[in-house]
């Protein structure tokens, strides 16, 4: 009998981002044996690297340095196969033609089942809804039969968008909570390969907590820990429940 791997795509802004936002669902699918890839449009260089650039010499090199292998380490843990580095910049980052049409072959050649990315606003880092709005775009043109005719068009995934650092800012709510508590241990672990933004362990810990009380309380379930999405497009189902 041959069956296909099923397949998930994350688009990441920074190196870090996936794994506070979306590191319990990368964890969880990998162990039901999905191919899940992880795209980091850039690296967090400037933005998101204050501890590294403290330390006296430091240089851009370096910091790109440490935050791809952390990201390696935190994805290795998390399960998934395959992590790309677009290096587009970073405050601010800045999309090609060339990085939107090498996003778009990647969605034809994984086919994803899913994709995860950002919250569609975010006053406090423009880099985020960029990101969204970069792999929105290169999905539609994953799907346009005129772009690379001799390549099979993708379908249409459904997009989920992770929870934002605040979302009440970002207008974003929680549509749908996953469990993620039997994977929190290699979540929590893929924490520790972020060195450089180690102030948000405590704070994505939390947010885990508080979407498991309120997975649990819009369940029969007993969650411990969880993350939120959004959708962007419409949930189609034969049944309700």
């Amino acid at each position: 009998m041959n069956t296909k791997t099923k397949t998930a795509l994350v688009v990441s802004a920074h190196s870090a981002d996936f794994v506070w936002r979306a590191g319990g669902a990368i964890a969880l699918y990998a162990s039901r044996g999905w191919d899940i890839t992880i795209v980091c449009l850039s690296f967090g260089e400037r933005g998101e690297s204050a501890k590294l650039w403290r330390q006296p010499g430091m240089e851009m090199a370096t910091v790109k340095q440490a935050r791809r292998r952390e990201a390696q380490q935190a994805a290795e843990i998390l399960g998934a196969k395959n992590i790309l580095f677009m290096d587009a910049g970073d405050y601010p980052l800045r999309i090609s033609d060339e990085v939107l049409f090498n996003l778009a072959d990647l969605y034809r050649d994984i086919n994803p089942e899913f994709v995860l990315t950002h919250s569609l606003k975010d006053p406090y880092n423009f880099d985020h809804p960029l990101a969204t709005y970069v792999a929105q775009e290169a999905r539609i043109i994953a799907q346009a039969h005129g772009h690379c005719p001799e390549k099979k068009i993708i379908g249409a995934p459904p997009v989920f968008l992770f929870e934002p650092h605040q979302p009440e800012q970002c207008e974003w709510k929680p549509e749908v909570l996953l469990d993620i508590t039997e994977v929190w241990e290699k979540k929590s672990k893929a924490f520790e390969s972020m060195a450089a933004q180690e102030h948000l362990w405590e704070y994505y810990t939390r947010v885990a907590l508080q979407r498991g009380v309120q997975a649990s309380r819009n369940s029969n379930l007993k969650i411990k820990y969880a993350e939120g999405y959004q959708r962007i497009f419409p949930q189609v189902s034969g049944e309700l429940a």
